[in-house]
């Protein structure tokens, strides 16, 4: 029994050969199901295997959300472009598909040549939501590949992850995983190819391998050469090297975007009528947010904001009309891009439909408004976060309630656009004065949208999404734990119950237990991972898995982190100032904004200072 681990690796009874008795027709049927899938994309790459080192692209969740993830589809291009690689994708399966599969007994296979994920060099798992944690032990089941890094021997694939969960905390995921890429692939997938194909990637010699990488590369993070060290009290001491390659810190890679022709813009590769986005090209228009939302992880680890030049969009764009009529706009803050309604301008007229994400209420004009109407869209949204001036403040919005209700009748003037409000509740230092300001300045907006839409005599219609709040590594909120569950829940009820009364309000919320849940695996250590293997063995059971633990999860969740402690995660490096996040947290604390990012001109956050001296 390995030490920290309840059981040892084995198929459980679910999936183990002695319940698949099924033959070969139902593997058929599988790779039926595949290829209709592939007959309806556009794009898909196909490489003989040929000399070419394998990797299977790994998404922890369904087709259709894996494919409108844009970073999982640059990754795929990125890994293809290159000659010497073949990239096959792999996702969880469901419906029709798991049925099969459960059938068939057989091991997990790719989309593309549908050959089981077993016989690939690398399995690169792209994790960009902590919840997905559990799927990527299942898909490992399921393409029956030891789920413990050390376990792992013989032909096994190496396993690797990236994404963004991966360089804000890996630690949850460390015992699962051989190595961690962290950072922006742009700026070091290349090179971590050129050493991992210089290394011959021997079976024999695993831990030589994962040595000769670390060494290597300062990017790299590989789990089992270091030992986590507590204190008596529980808390987190160190992260301690154990091999001599090993660094002690772990710099996060930086890209530089859309400067050259050479470095392209990213956008979706793949385009298929299977996703959430639909059929639609997705462009990234700029990367990080330079407003300093005290909450926002994006906000602080892709420092400095930069965005694209619009030269470089404008090409993006063009090239995505001639593959399909429609356009998916992403960015941490997209219209904090200088051109953009010149870019929405310009694919209206060409007949074009687009879409954007969340919009900020500040700084919405007038001809963005219409050409989100020309394109077609029905909605508009905007994210206030939270009801009172006095809580964003704290959370550092920089939104007044004028600047809210400003955008809202722009919105509400264009006419036949409804409109998504996003809210936060369990901020810190959240009171039920606060909760009640969300109903106070709802009620406000529904106002203003009755008063311009009357002369149309059609009401646009409100939509209200309450999420909970989950502190975060990397921010000024990394010290404060989350609300209670059941204040949380009373909340939610009182919102939805006050919401009704008003009419034309329609109310959605998140479920506070799975907050609870990405609560732990952002801001839990290496001791979670167990939590996370029992999950798995129970099929799925966080409750059963909980509450048969030797770690109490309220620890990571709902315990206030002291000023001075050492965070599981403080051996990731992306070059921001500890000093600079406890003071925004100070500020916080006394509901004071500070002004945002002002790329190359300060050294508050440490990030450009850093920049400037290399």
């Amino acid at each position: 029994m390995r030490k920290g681990f309840p059981f040892q690796w084995k198929p459980t009874q679910a999936y183990s050969d002695r319940v698949f008795k099924a033959g070969t027709e139902v593997v058929e049927d599988i790779i039926s199901l595949y290829r209709a899938r592939l007959a309806k994309e556009k794009g898909t790459i196909r490489k003989d295997w040929g000399g070419r080192l394998t990797v299977a692209l790994a998404y922890p969740n369904y087709y259709r959300l894996g494919m409108s993830n844009l970073g999982f589809q640059v990754i795929y291009h990125l890994l293809n472009s290159r000659d010497d690689v073949v990239a096959e994708r792999a996702f969880l399966p469901e419906g029709q598909e798991t049925s099969l599969y459960l059938q068939a007994g057989k091991p997990l296979l790719s989309l593309e040549s549908q050959k089981p994920l077993h016989g690939f060099h690398l399995i690169a798992f792209s994790l960009s939501f902590e919840n997905d944690y559990p799927n990527v032990l299942k898909m490992l089941e399921w393409a029956k590949i030891p789920l413990l890094s050390e376990e792992r021997s013989g032909n096994c694939p190496y396993v690797m992850a990236g994404g963004i969960t991966t360089f804000l905390n890996p630690e949850p995921m460390a015992p699962f995983v051989d190595f961690f890429l962290l950072g922006e692939a742009e700026a070091n997938l290349d090179e971590f190819l050129d050493r991992i194909l210089g290394t011959g990637l021997t079976q024999e010699n695993r831990l030589g391998v994962k040595r000769k990488l670390a060494g290597a590369m300062g990017s790299l993070y590989v789990p089992s050469l270091y030992k986590p060290e507590y204190k008596q009290d529980g808390t987190f001491r160190s992260l301690r090297p154990v091999h001599r390659e090993a660094p002690e810190k772990i710099r996060v890679a930086r890209a530089e975007m859309g400067d050259t022709e050479v470095n392209p813009i990213p956008a979706s590769v793949i385009t298929t009528p299977d996703t959430e986005f639909g059929d639609r090209v997705l462009i990234e228009l700029g990367r990080g947010c330079g407003r300093g939302c005290r909450f926002c992880a994006a906000g602080y680890v892709y420092r400095p904001p930069r965005t694209q030049q619009y030269r470089l969009l404008r090409k993006a764009v063009e090239d995505a009309l001639q593959r399909c009529g429609q356009v998916g706009l992403l960015g941490t803050a997209v219209s904090d891009i200088p051109e953009i309604g010149e870019l929405t301008t310009h694919i209206a007229d060409r007949g074009g439909g687009f879409s954007l994400s969340s919009l900020r209420a500040d700084n919405l004009s007038s001809t963005l408004v219409h050409n989100l109407k020309r394109s077609g869209q029905r909605t508009v949204s905007i994210a206030p976060e939270a009801g009172s001036d006095r809580l964003r403040s704290v959370i550092n919005k920089h939104l007044s309630t004028e600047q809210i209700i400003d955008a809202v009748k722009l919105i509400a003037q264009a006419g036949d656009l409804s409109l998504r409000l996003y809210f936060l509740i369990g901020l810190p230092t959240e009171d039920r004065k606060d909760v009640a300001e969300i109903v106070e300045l709802v009620k406000t907006i529904k106002h203003h949208i009755v008063k311009e839409s009357a002369p149309r005599g059609r009401i646009s219609g409100i939509r209200l999404s309450v999420n909970c709040f989950v502190p975060k590594p990397f921010t000024p909120f990394q010290w404060f734990p989350m609300d209670r569950i059941s204040s949380l829940k009373e909340k939610q009820k009182w919102l939805r119950a006050a919401l009704r009364k008003q009419g034309g309000i329609k109310f959605s919320s998140d479920v506070a237990k799975w907050a609870y849940v990405q609560t732990l695996l952002s801001m839990g250590d290496r001791r979670v991972a167990t939590i996370l293997y029992r999950v798995h063995m129970s099929g799925g059971n966080w409750s059963e898995a909980m509450r048969y633990s030797d770690i109490n999860p309220d620890f990571f969740v709902y315990r206030p982190r002291g000023l001075d402690e050492v965070l599981p995660w403080d051996f990731v490096d992306h070059g921001i100032s500890k000093v600079h996040l406890l003071r925004e947290y100070e500020l916080a604390l006394k509901g004071l904004e500070s002004e945002g990012c002002r790329v190359g001109e300060c050294t508050r956050c440490g990030v450009c200072a850093e920049e400037g001296a290399g």
